[in-house]
């Protein structure tokens, strides 16, 4: 699946729930900072998903049920990460952005950059 999928997945998602209502570009950008500053709680909270602790063992995810799902991956860091690529994917599909191209250039030119890019951190 590329990033493009997702967009187009995430976005026919968000529209059918009505998640467009409303909303202009800056208060959607930063329900995607919303999100991250709940991983950020999760991470302080030690809430990060355990593969160990899943009773899929190794299957796909989707094989959770939804109780399992609630107890298990909810409210950790690992959810609320995808939580904000979901909302990214989501705004990509709003503006018509070519994710899997934008990244993909956006990491081969990153290659072309000097370490930490001439930055502290």
């Amino acid at each position: 699946m590329t990033l493009n999928d997702l967009r187009d997945i995430a976005f026919a998602y968000a529209e059918k729930q009505g998640f467009h209502e409303n909303m202009n570009f800056g208060e959607k950008l930063m329900l995607v900072v919303s999100e991250l500053s709940e991983a950020l709680e999760a991470d302080r909270k030690g809430k990060w998903y355990s593969v160990s602790d899943a009773p899929h063992k190794g299957h796909e995810m989707s094989l959770l049920s939804k109780e399992q799902y609630e107890t298990i991956v909810r409210g950790t860091v690992e959810e609320e990460i995808a939580d904000a690529i979901i909302r990214l994917c989501d705004l990509a599909g709003i503006y018509k952005i070519n994710l899997s191209w934008h990244v993909a250039a956006k990491m081969h030119y990153n290659e072309t950059r000097p370490y930490k890019h001439r930055k502290e951190y």
